[in-house]
């Protein structure tokens, strides 16, 4: 892969990030470029990244933002510094993972066919975290593939992405735009993924190339896995069906009756992740109030997707004439 840029988004998780910084130097083929850009972390996430980069190990570009953007606002800041620096290949990930030796070989594998996968991933306690998910556009929901998906062949087409690890060609990325920042947390990396297979291919791949760090309650219900969340995550699941519903109805593919039942589930499933996971009923009410919003943003009859970007050739920063 040319000019491969890691995007790693971080807010107030400085040693979760020095983790990952190190397991990118233990990489036997690196990314050309690190781009880290910060929420207005609070901790001592700056240090980290100024120790990383006088250690003279895989170049660093960090950006502080002024506001938590969350990790949408996050990603789609780094997706476009990423674009503007020439990147050609761009892999996205949270901070709370770390690399695996070979991933960057092990995904290679994949790039001559495919612009846009994902890899596998172990959860923190080193088993195969389960991650197969097909979006259902008639409900306006993601839902788990039982099967093995990998049986006869080690890539699975799906049509979600995932910011733990995504791999995107940064040609795709200026056809569908940015990540949208107005999801703040949760829904923007699948329909990020989304909007990608609405043009190519996306593909899960039978490859692990990141394991997860931070250790999070599970429950597994056979069919998927459930972890626990937070009180911010409840409310924007529930929030952000209304840019789903919006996503969906500039495409052409918005089933007013579909979507309520697909909300419907949503809300289901939170509320058995409430009492199964976390075993408590409090926050409800965060469901309700993000589903009020929602109705809002669903209303909101001047809301546009995110704009497609220019070619390098047509004048977007980032051409190799450019930079020399």
């Amino acid at each position: 892969m040319e000019n491969l840029f890691a995007v790693v988004v971080t807010y107030n998780r400085a040693d979760f990030l020095q983790n990952l910084l190190d397991s990118f130097d233990r990489l036997s083929i690196r990314p050309a470029r690190i781009l880290v850009v910060d929420n207005a972390s609070t901790d001592h996430t700056a240090d980290v990244v100024a120790r990383a980069s006088a250690a003279g190990g895989t170049p660093i570009q960090y950006e502080r933002l002024s506001v938590n953007a969350g990790g949408a606002g996050g990603f789609s800041r780094g997706v476009e510094l990423a674009l503007e620096s020439g990147a050609e290949w761009l892999w996205l990930m949270d901070d709370d993972v770390e690399v695996l030796p070979g991933a960057v070989e092990a995904l290679g594998r994949f790039t001559p066919e495919y612009s846009c996968l994902i890899g596998r991933r172990y959860d923190a306690k080193g088993k195969p975290f389960f991650w197969q998910h097909h979006f259902v556009e008639a409900l306006g929901i993601f839902l788990p593939v039982s099967r093995d998906v990998f049986r006869h062949s080690d890539v699975f087409r799906t049509n979600v992405g995932n910011f733990e690890g995504m791999l995107i060609k940064a040609s795709l990325a200026r056809t569908i735009g940015l990540p949208d920042p107005r999801f703040f947390i949760t829904w923007d990396d699948l329909i990020y993924g989304w909007l990608a297979a609405l043009q190519t291919p996306v593909v899960y791949v039978n490859a692990f190339v990141i394991k997860k760090v931070r250790v999070q309650r599970q429950v597994d219900l056979g069919l998927r896995h459930l972890n626990d969340s937070s009180d911010l995550s409840r409310r924007y699941v529930m929030r952000n069906r209304g840019h789903v519903a919006q996503y969906l109805r500039a495409h052409g593919k918005f089933n007013r009756f579909g979507f309520g039942a697909g909300t419907a589930l949503t809300y289901l499933k939170e509320l058995v992740r409430l009492v199964v996971v976390e075993r408590t009923l409090k926050g409800i009410g965060l469901l309700w109030q993000g589903w009020r919003e929602s109705r809002a943003i669903l209303a909101d009859t001047g809301w546009k997707p995110m704009p497609s970007l220019p070619s390098p050739a047509d004048g977007y920063p980032g051409s190799g004439s450019e930079r020399d």
